[in-house]
């Protein structure tokens, strides 16, 4: 089996390449990435000597490199995106230019070549947008409330056209929060962690009280694996590990956790359009696939805490004026 896995020196698409390289026999993996802000290179260094692996600089936009890319490829995992909603909210047009213009390169390739290619779309929670009570199932409206979200509704949009009007082997698949190694430390765990790390004060929107369902990435990668199986053709799949938590309980959880004072806390002004709560309802793989997640919560986040105080080498390196600043969404990237 070889895979092309796109995105694959970002946070999810890293764990996803280490989760099939220790769980798959005879694979071939290659990986795309553009090498931009989101994606590290020593994520996956230790692979690049492997025979099955294989790491290639390139942008999903660039037809030429994707068409040749494809070639005796049997599956495309697409996690190329621009993924931070407070970037997005400064400047719009490298979500679309990635997540739609990016998305719609490669739909077009494998209709013109590949037609038989499976391609896995990563979508997202934030194409439904917020609710306050009850779930979103796979049917829900899409209501997106940042540019990020808009631009990753739209390539799901393109995604079920081209599996409708052309038949193609397409899956969607929209997942929750997820935290583990190797994220980016702009993101809200990482970044309580780091700053806590080094006493310094932790940002917090607004009240705090926004709510977010929260999965372990290794439990993510076991239920991309599992659609990867099993999924069929033309259809949404929601992952989702029922952790919903206000973002101040968070914060505060992982104080608790590195034996930190709440004062470290600061409260700061709200981004616009910031979701209340995001909710999905995953019975459809649970029952459908026979999914569900591995970890408990509150051991993943142990163990996520743990990792980051570990590992200093692979972060520090990244720590800039943005990742450190209280409303990011203000800076011009």
């Amino acid at each position: 089996m070889h895979y092309l896995i796109t995105g694959g020196l970002g946070f999810i698409g890293t764990n996803f390449i280490r989760y099939l390289l220790d769980k798959k026999q005879d694979i071939q993996i290659t990986n795309i990435d553009k090498i931009s802000y989101g994606a590290n290179p020593s994520n996956l260094k230790e692979f690049e000597t492997q025979k099955n692996y294989r790491i290639i600089k390139g942008d999903i936009c660039d037809r030429e490199l994707i068409t040749k890319a494809l070639e005796n490829v049997d599956t495309i995992v697409n996690f190329a995106a621009e993924s931070h909603v407070d970037r997005s909210i400064a400047d719009a047009w490298p979500f679309f230019k990635s997540n739609t213009e990016g998305v719609l390169n490669i739909l077009e390739i494998l209709r013109n070549r590949y037609m038989k290619t499976k391609l896995i779309q990563i979508g997202t929670d934030e194409s439904y947008g917020d609710i306050l009570n009850g779930t979103f199932g796979e049917d829900d409206r899409l209501k997106p409330s940042s540019p990020y979200a808009a631009s990753k509704a739209s390539a799901d949009m393109l995604c079920l056209a081209y599996q409708r009007t052309y038949d193609l082997n397409i899956i969607i698949t929209r997942c929750t929060n997820n935290f583990g190694p190797f994220q980016s430390p702009e993101k809200l765990i990482p970044k309580t962690i780091i700053r806590a790390h080094q006493n310094l004060k932790i940002p917090v929107y607004g009240s705090g009280k926004n709510v977010r369902d929260w999965i372990y990435v290794t439990d993510h990668c076991s239920a991309i694996d599992t659609i990867l199986e099993n999924g069929e053709p033309g259809e949404i799949y929601n992952i989702s590990s029922g952790n919903e938590v206000e973002n101040i309980k968070i914060v505060e959880t992982i104080l608790e956790s590195m034996h930190k004072p709440t004062k470290l806390i600061e409260f700061v002004e709200d981004r616009p359009g910031h979701d209340i709560r995001y909710s999905l309802n995953s019975t459809k793989i649970r029952k459908e696939l026979n999914w569900k997640p591995n970890h408990k919560f509150n051991d993943a986040l142990k163990k996520t805490v743990d990792w980051y105080r570990k590992e200093e080498k692979w972060w520090k390196p990244l720590l800039n004026d943005q990742i450190i600043h209280p409303t990011p969404w203000k800076i011009k990237w």
